[in-house]
């Protein structure tokens, strides 16, 4: 079936109300799809992201030509959510049946069907479980894979293997799990999450909604960005007091040291793939309504053209989120962690059949079956590391995903 890119009247806030099934949110795209045209599982393994790749444009080829008279830069788009595991599954792969694109101003639909299916498709996003109006039960806390003070044990464990040299950072995670009497609703969750962070990539993958700030890479053409982050605090509702808090933050040697590893882990492998790299001497702040990171920005031009996916798979695990030595962390994250972290951590974004997407870290999110739900928070740990203070730090973390689904 020819795949046709076409201008559309739709304007965004309609398509992102129109309740879509899958959506991407940054300050540079924006993508709300409906329905489902292609699935796919690329497996488990390291060869999941190469195989993610060719599936896509064996698809693309065999739908014959791309007929585009749209004013945006492209598509068909495939929106991707990878597990953070190699060994874990399942990663996935969609491709909607419409996509309505926004960017620089623009707006243009990706459509596989006839052109009176796209109206149709919104009226059945509307008919989603949980639609507006109706009365939501408040969520339920339903436990954790492991509770606080197993979760703290395994963090003290972590911290004398660090001490011991070792390794050098890790980082654990915890997740809680809610229920509901009613469906949460998925659209509500986006919409808010949206809201309360602006300055997050917000998505919506498969049941995977969450909003981070943490954007693994965006490659457009040759010109490639990233953004480390890493060493946190809270936000204080007292401007003085949270001008302090950060102040703090950019001296602290504990969370310098954390940010320093991360930033290493993105720089070197971007440094691999660039003919030129800026990036500042030091991090800056990162201020969400929740709490503030250490952050350091990453700009470059690629020697020779690598897709989006190719460099996923280069970049991920970064020590944001895995550790240093990526193998020596992520073998303590499996004996210590007491759970499968799924998709959190893992890369979430979107790509065309060019090669060019955007790929944020999963965080900020929770993993939404109907009335069921699954949050995550990590804390990064490296010498000066206090157990008790990252308890609190992923508590203050869980509160953007708790927000959104109450």
């Amino acid at each position: 079936m020819t795949i046709r890119i076409e201008p559309t009247d739709v304007a965004v806030a309609d398509a992102l109300e129109g309740r879509p099934h899958t959506a991407w949110i940054s300050s540079e795209l924006t993508l709300a799809g409906f329905g489902q045209r292609l699935r796919l599982d690329p497996g488990a393994g390291p060869g999941r992201f190469e195989r993610a790749r060719w599936m896509f444009a064996e698809w693309v080829a065999d739908q014959g030509p791309i007929l585009s008279d749209g004013p945006g830069p492209g598509g068909p788009y495939a929106f991707a959510s990878f597990t953070f595991d190699e060994e874990s599954s399942p990663s996935v792969v969609v491709v909607p049946e419409v996509v309505f694109a926004f960017a620089g101003g623009k707006s243009w639909l990706v459509r596989h069907g006839p052109a009176d299916k796209t109206r149709e498709l919104l009226r059945w996003g509307e008919a989603t479980p949980g639609h507006p109006g109706a009365h939501r039960d408040r969520p339920r806390f339903a436990g954790s894979s492991l509770p606080d003070h197993l979760w703290l044990e395994a963090v003290a464990r972590a911290i004398k293997e660090i001490e011991s040299d070792k390794l050098e950072k890790v980082v654990l995670a915890r997740d809680h799990a809610l229920w509901s009497k009613e469906p949460f609703d998925l659209h509500r969750v986006l919409s808010r999450l949206h809201l309360a962070f602006p300055e997050c990539m917000v998505y919506l993958v498969d049941g995977l909604v969450g909003a981070s700030p943490e954007l693994l890479i965006r490659r457009i053409g040759n010109a490639v960005n990233s953004l480390a982050l890493a060493g946190s605090a809270r936000r204080d509702p007292d401007p003085r007091a949270d001008e302090r808090l950060g102040e703090e933050l950019l001296v602290s040697p504990k969370d310098l040291h954390e940010h320093a590893l991360a930033s290493a882990s993105v720089g070197r492998v971007l440094g691999e793939v660039c003919s030129s790299l800026d990036r500042p001497p030091r991090p800056g702040l990162l201020k969400l309504a929740n709490v503030q990171h250490l952050a350091t920005r990453f700009a470059g031009v690629m020697a020779e053209p690598h897709h989006v996916l190719d460099l996923v798979a280069r970049l991920h695990p970064t020590a944001a989120v895995g550790g240093t030595p990526t193998l020596a962390a992520v073998d303590m994250i499996r004996s210590l962690e007491g759970m499968d972290r799924g998709r959190y951590a893992g890369p979430v974004g979107i790509f065309d059949p060019a090669g060019d997407g955007e790929f944020a870290i999963a965080l900020r999110c929770a993993e939404v079956s109907g009335a069921r739900a699954r949050l995550f928070a990590g804390a990064g740990l490296v010498h000066g590391s206090v157990p008790e203070d990252e308890l609190e730090e992923t508590r203050i973390k869980l509160q953007a995903m708790l927000s959104a689904l109450e």
